[in-house]
């Protein structure tokens, strides 16, 4: 029984690997640390174009990188009926009319997308600032290319995910996050990760 369970956690763990690739990329900045503050240039405040990004210990194999920049950190405002439902009894009619539910103002956790770009050459793995490629989908705005930090109070976190694929891919330049990132399982080699902060009263 036990062997049986080392074998199932093995081979959830190899099915897992084969999806998502290991975590060897090694991803930097010559504009900020990890973890570190983002400069104004790179943001809504500035000149909103992307921060240079060296990737190294790429994969031989690699055909291709994509880029996810994200802020986990986002929240969006919806509006939701609060729990509950009232009545009213009409004059003159023993029937009850079902009122309207009050509705509420909620903010709920929603990663924004601020760049999807993908089948960028292996070659030197230097992004330059400003980078502009052929394929590149969606951001949060609904808008092609490279979106600015701003966020709308407080620090949040922004993560530039790099990706080494065993291919290049063929998908639209309407291509959202998700898409990206479902076209991509079963290709991912390696990724890896660097995480900038930013909050206006850097300004």
């Amino acid at each position: 029984m036990r062997s049986l369970t080392i074998l199932s956690a093995l081979f959830v763990f190899l099915f897992f690997q084969a999806f998502t690739g290991n975590k060897n990329l090694i991803v930097t900045s010559g504009a900020f640390t990890n973890n570190g503050p983002i400069p104004v240039k790179y943001t809504c405040l500035g000149q909103e174009i992307n921060p240079p990004l060296s990737i190294t210990n790429i994969p031989p194999e690699a055909k291709s990188l994509a880029i996810i920049v994200d802020d986990p950190d986002a929240k969006v405002t919806v509006t939701k009926p609060i729990p509950g439902k009232t009545t009213k009894t009409k004059k003159g009619s023993h029937k009850k009319a079902t009122k309207p539910p009050a509705m509420e103002s909620v903010q709920v956790d929603s990663c924004f997308t601020h760049w999807v770009v993908w089948n960028i050459d292996v070659d030197g793995g230097n992004i330059p600032e400003g980078f502009r490629n052929p394929d590149e989908g969606l951001n949060g705005m609904k808008q092609p290319g490279y979106k600015g930090m701003c966020p709308p109070s407080g620090l949040h976190h922004y993560h530039f995910k790099v990706y080494a694929l065993d291919t290049k891919l063929n998908i639209s330049k309407t291509s959202s996050k998700a898409e990206l990132e479902k076209v991509m399982q079963g290709h991912i080699i390696s990724w890896g990760e660097l995480v900038g902060v930013f909050d206006k009263l850097y300004k």
